[in-house]
Formats: C-alpha cells, sequence, structure tokens
C-alpha cells in the first residue's frame, strides 16, 4: 500500500513538473486548421465548421477570413445563422465580409436579428464591406443605444464611404457619431469615414468634423477628421488647418494638416505649407515639402527658392527642388542639383534624381542626360538605378516633354537588357502608356522576351505582371489575368510550437531601440518567418527604405528600394485585430504574396485592417519609430526574452 502511495505521488509530481506548452499550437487539430489555411484547402478546411468543439469552430470559421473562398460562404451562413456558440458566429460574420459576394450578403442580412452584441457589432461591419446602395437603409436606419452596436455602424459606414456606395443618409448619421458622446472607436470610425471616403454626398457635416478636429480628445480622432478637411469649403477649411498647425501638440495631427493642403490651392494654401516647412518635427517638413511638390505646378510664390536654401533635410529639399522646376526656374539649376548630387548618400540621390524627372523646358535636355547616365551605370548602386528609370517614365509620361519618344526607348532598351528587376518593371509601365504610341514604334519584342526569361514566380511578381501587362499591349492582346503566387512555403510548424506567445524582438537602429512582440496565436506563418530571418541576420544592416509620415515606417528589402524579395512567398494571415499605432504589418504586392518586408504603423491605419498581416507589436521604442528617417540603418535585430505579464 505504501509502495502504490508513493507510485501515485511521484506520478502526480511528474504530471505537475511536466513542462507546459508555450502556444496552442500544441494543439494537433489547431495545426492541421491552420496548415488547411495556409494551403487554402477549402473542401478539407470546411468539415473543421461542424466539429463538436467550438474552438475548433471558432479557428475554422476565422481561418476563411485568410482564404476568402466564396464556396465557404454558404457553410459560413450557416455557422453565422445556427451555431450556439457567439465566437463561431462573430468570426463567421468577419469571414464573410471579408469573403464578400451575393451569398455573405444573404447571411449577413437576417443575422441582423442577432441579439448578441459581438456579433450584431462584426456583421454591421461586415455588411459595410459587402452590401450595394439598393440595401443601405439596413445600416442607415438601424438605432441603438448599445457603444458596442454603435462602433460596428460607425465601422459599416466607413466601409461603405470607402467603396463608394453611401449616400446622404449615411453622410448625416455618421457625423452624428463625431460627437463626444460615443465612444473613442465609434468616433474614430465616424472620423475615417470623411477622411477615406473620396467624395461624399449631403452636408450638414461640416461643424461637426471641425469641432472633431479641433477638441476631440484621442489624436487618432483629430487625425482623421483633420484629413476630412477635403471635403470642407476651402476658405473655411485653410483657416482651421492653419489654426490646428500652431497649436496642436500631436505632431502627427499636424502632418494630417499640412497633407490636406493637397486638396485645395497652393497659393491659397501657401501660409499653411510653408508653416510647415518651419515645424520642429521633420515629418512635418517632409509632408508640408510633398505637398507643395504634388501641387506646384505653376506656382509663381517668392518662398520656394528661399525654402530650399533654408531646408536643411535632404528629402525636403528634393521635394522643393522638383516643384520648383515646375515654376520655369532660373538658370543653372540642374546644375546645382548635380553639385549636391556628387556627395549625396543613396537615397538623397534618389530623391533628386526624381527632382531632375521633373525637369522642362531649357532644363530638360541637361536633366535628362544626367539621369539615363545614372541609368545605365552598372557601378550605381539599385537604389539609384531604379530611381533614375522611375525619373525618365516620369519626364517620358509627362504631356508637353519637348525630347521625343524614340529617344527615351533607346535607354529603355539598354536598361532593360541590364537586367535590374525593379528597371523592368518600371520601364514597362511607361511602353503600355497610349499616348506615347510606343505599339507602333516597337517592331521586336525580343528585348521584352529576354528579360521576362530572367524573371520568376514568386521572388519577382512585381515586376513581372507589368512586363507581362506591356507585351500583351504591344502585341496588341488582352490583358493577362494578374499573376498568383503558387503555394510554395510550408509552415515549419516544428519551429511554431517552440515560439512563446510573448515572444519579444529588439531592433537597434543609431536613433535607439524599438522592441516588438510576435503574435504567434495570430499569425504563425508570419511570425515563424520573421523570426527565421532574424536568426539568419537578414535584416542586420537592412534600411528603411520607406518612411511615409504619419503612416509608416519599411525596412526588410534586399535591394534597398523597395523592389527586393526572396525566392519564396508566404500567406496572407488576416485577424481581427485592427492596425492601430506601433502595429507591425508584412508588406506585400497582393494577397499571399508576402516575403521580408515588413512595416511599423505611426498611428491607426483602418484601410490596412483585413488586407495587410498583423504578426506583432511595438512594445517599447514608438518614440524612436516617429524619429526614423529613409535611409536609417538597422545595426542588428534579435530575439530577446519572453515578456512577462
Amino acid at each position: 500500500m505504501r509502495k502504490l502511495l508513493i507510485i501515485t505521488l511521484l506520478a502526480a509530481l511528474a504530471c505537475s513538473t511536466k513542462t507546459p506548452p508555450v502556444n496552442k499550437f500544441s494543439d494537433a487539430v489547431l495545426v492541421k486548421i491552420y496548415d488547411l489555411k495556409d494551403r487554402r484547402q477549402t473542401d478539407s478546411l470546411i468539415n473543421f465548421l461542424s466539429s463538436e468543439n467550438p474552438v475548433y469552430r471558432r479557428e475554422t470559421a476565422l481561418a476563411f477570413a485568410s482564404v476568402q473562398d466564396s464556396a465557404a460562404s454558404l457553410a459560413l451562413g450557416t455557422s453565422l445563422l445556427e451555431d450556439p456558440d457567439t465566437l463561431v458566429k462573430r468570426n463567421a460574420a468577419f469571414a464573410l465580409g471579408q469573403t464578400g459576394g451575393t451569398q455573405a450578403v444573404n447571411a449577413l442580412i437576417p443575422s441582423l436579428e442577432n441579439k448578441e452584441r459581438v456579433v450584431l457589432r462584426e456583421v454591421l461591419e461586415a455588411l459595410g464591406k459587402t452590401i450595394e446602395r439598393n440595401d443601405l437603409a439596413v445600416l442607415s436606419q438601424l438605432q441603438s443605444d448599445d457603444s458596442l452596436i454603435q462602433e460596428g455602424l460607425a465601422a459599416g459606414f466607413y466601409h461603405l464611404g470607402v467603396r463608394k456606395k453611401a449616400d446622404s443618409v449615411v453622410t448625416r448619421r455618421a457625423a452624428t457619431f463625431l460627437t463626444n458622446r460615443f465612444s473613442v472607436k465609434t468616433r474614430l470610425a465616424a472620423a475615417s469615414y470623411f477622411a477615406r471616403s473620396s467624395t461624399i454626398e449631403g452636408r450638414g457635416y461640416e461643424e461637426k468634423l471641425i469641432a472633431a478636429a479641433q477638441q476631440d480628445k484621442s489624436s487618432d480622432v483629430r487625425m482623421a477628421a483633420v484629413r476630412g478637411f477635403r471635403h470642407l469649403e476651402q476658405s473655411e477649411a485653410l483657416y482651421i488647418l492653419n489654426e490646428i498647425i500652431e497649436s496642436d501638440l500631436d505632431y502627427r495631427v499636424r502632418v494630417n494638416a499640412v497633407s490636406a493642403g493637397r486638396y485645395f490651392s497652393i497659393t491659397e494654401a501657401e501660409g499653411l505649407l510653408f508653416k510647415g516647412l518651419k515645424d520642429s518635427v521633420e515629418m512635418v517638413r517632409v509632408a508640408a515639402a510633398e505637398v507643395i511638390n504634388s501641387n506646384g505646378e505653376g506656382y509663381k510664390g517668392k518662398l520656394l527658392h528661399p525654402a530650399i536654401n533654408d531646408a536643411s533635410s535632404p528629402r525636403v529639399k528634393s521635394n522643393l527642388y522638383s516643384a520648383f522646376f515646375k515654376t520655369n526656374p532660373k538658370a543653372g539649376i540642374v546644375e546645382e542639383i548635380v553639385r549636391i548630387y556628387s556627395k549625396a548618400s543613396s537615397y538623397y540621390k534618389s530623391d533628386l534624381l526624381l527632382a531632375l524627372g521633373e525637369a522642362r523646358g531649357s532644363h530638360e535636355t541637361n536633366a535628362f542626360e544626367f539621369i539615363y547616365g545614372e541609368l545605365l551605370n552598372d557601378k550605381n548602386d539599385k537604389v539609384v538605378r531604379s530611381s533614375a528609370a522611375a525619373a525618365l517614365v516620369s519626364m517620358n509620361t509627362r504631356k508637353g516633354t519637348k525630347i521625343p519618344a524614340s529617344e527615351f526607348l533607346k535607354i529603355y532598351k539598354q536598361a532593360i537588357l541590364q537586367s535590374d528587376v525593379a528597371v523592368t518593371g518600371i520601364v514597362s509601365v511607361a511602353l503600355m502608356d497610349k499616348s506615347l504610341n510606343y505599339k507602333e514604334e516597337i517592331k521586336d519584342l525580343s528585348f521584352l522576351y529576354e528579360a521576362k526569361a530572367k524573371l520568376s514566380l514568386p521572388k519577382d511578381i512585381e515586376s513581372l505582371q507589368p512586363l507581362e501587362n506591356s507585351i500583351a499591349y504591344l502585341e496588341g492582346k488582352d490583358k493577362p489575368a494578374a499573376l498568383k503566387n503558387d503555394y510554395n512555403h510550408p509552415i515549419d510548424w516544428t519551429f511554431v510550437k517552440t515560439i512563446p506567445l510573448n515572444q519579444l524582438v529588439e531592433i537597434r537602429t543609431k536613433k535607439g531601440t524599438i522592441v516588438l512582440r510576435m503574435l504567434v496565436a495570430e499569425a504563425p506563418g508570419s511570425v515563424a518567418n520573421f523570426l527565421t530571418l532574424v536568426k539568419q541576420k537578414y535584416f542586420d544592416g537592412k534600411f528603411f527604405h520607406r518612411v511615409v509620415p504619419n503612416f509608416v515606417i519599411q525596412s526588410g528589402c534586399n535591394r534597398g528600394d523597395g523592389f527586393g524579395s526572396e525566392d519564396y512567398s508566404i500567406r496572407s494571415e488576416f485577424s481581427m485585430r485592427r492596425y492601430s499605432t506601433g502595429s507591425v504589418g508584412m508588406a506585400s504586392a497582393g494577397k499571399d504574396t508576402e516575403g521580408t518586408q515588413w512595416f511599423i504603423t505611426h498611428s491607426n491605419t483602418p484601410h490596412l485592417d483585413g488586407r495587410y498581416t498583423i504578426f506583432a507589436e511595438t512594445m517599447k521604442g514608438m518614440n524612436v519609430v516617429h524619429k526614423i528617417e529613409v535611409g536609417d540603418k538597422i545595426l542588428d535585430v534579435t530575439v530577446k526574452n519572453i515578456l512577462k505579464r
């Protein structure tokens, strides 16, 4: 009896000291569900919607948000309407919204009768993604005092606006959600309706939108509301924007204020934009310079050249040079830029080449010759050459260019034969510009077929697609179907099972350190891919090649110009997590084309939700993220300790 007791105690002790699983993928069934999702095998995956285990049904319904196969819509609709588990129904609604189509709408509309608030909230947003104008009343006439339902309704309105399906009733309802009696998420969705809608039907929202931009306690709401000033009358909008640029303490709101200037005459917005050029924060100055550049055609103001001389930032300076070319500048401006260029870094050279691409009139020939010299110089790095190609295409496709298209074509042929993947993709866009009439001039397409033979999927999808389009156009054929990457990179589940839920990664730069928390439970394939690259020291020494003010910083390109990738791609993994400040997402050229490039967001970016995988979140170092500029180098990326809760 005593021996039996000892054996029992030892067995209990062994069980109690057994190492617990580090994440949910110790469950073989969950691995199967996620693997079927990764392989996009709808027929097999759909069977798990009838599992007795509600956890498996929840995960399966959510999996179809990434698969997005309409063949699953009927089964998802059944789950939404009949499953006894609330979270299964919520996930099914989300997946139907991601998938779209008539069957999705037919399942979502009856679900408006659902009394479970978390389900109804998701149904409302999904309807905003899927319904047509003839069904708008199902959203615009719904009333509720429940804050979660209001949030879902506002989110639905946002999607209707982005899809250009909203009417004046939706506009009026969205405006009511801007007031402080509603939750921050509801106000943010409503403000985003005005920020992201290219057109707005109806009036009467102006006063509420202005109040939100000036008075809302949430910087996120103010940012979105300011972006919505594109819909206001010019004089009223610019008066308020000038006040905001002088008073708002969050630089991101000021970025959006100067960015809103692009929707108005540069002559009228001059005061706002040149205030932006003197802001204490670099990103505000960059945003102002970019707006001046984009709106600078024919601008005759006297402030531009002094602003160039005052600019300390290469990116600001190059944007102002670009704008200056549009004002018929003084002689010698090309030579001035070339002198700066000779001592500039690669990324500054890139910006200066794009500025030279705007040269016109008496400056055009000198700029053209300098740009194509840099393009054909194989000693230049990839960043410089891809920018030179973009500058030539800009000059070639601009109305009024004096240099004959045939001269550009000679350069294009030489450049394509140099086999730079980015140059090939960029130049291909110009070759199918109907206004240039290259279809009549190009008789021999062998140089394009030679370039095509050197490109392959999945690595070169961003260049192969425009090349195939240009070949079809020049041969008088229909535009080919969009390219898709075949399944080529299975998830390493053995590795995934070893990744802790709160695994941290540290990114060191000269401007400071950024700490990320991996979200392995939500995006196992993306996390495993990222951590594998970290362990290979793939990101060490890479540059932040793309920085958009109050949007993202982006890295992971092996070329440094955004066209780089490796010989594989991974699948998109969409969860119900939304993009907020510090979200870390996978960059892509479309669904299921992700690889090595990733980005961190400066603020809420709802237009990325459900379109780009979120695989991590920033835990420390957002102050560093806000300071990163194009050309800043990553010193190293390392796997660190687990975040302790």
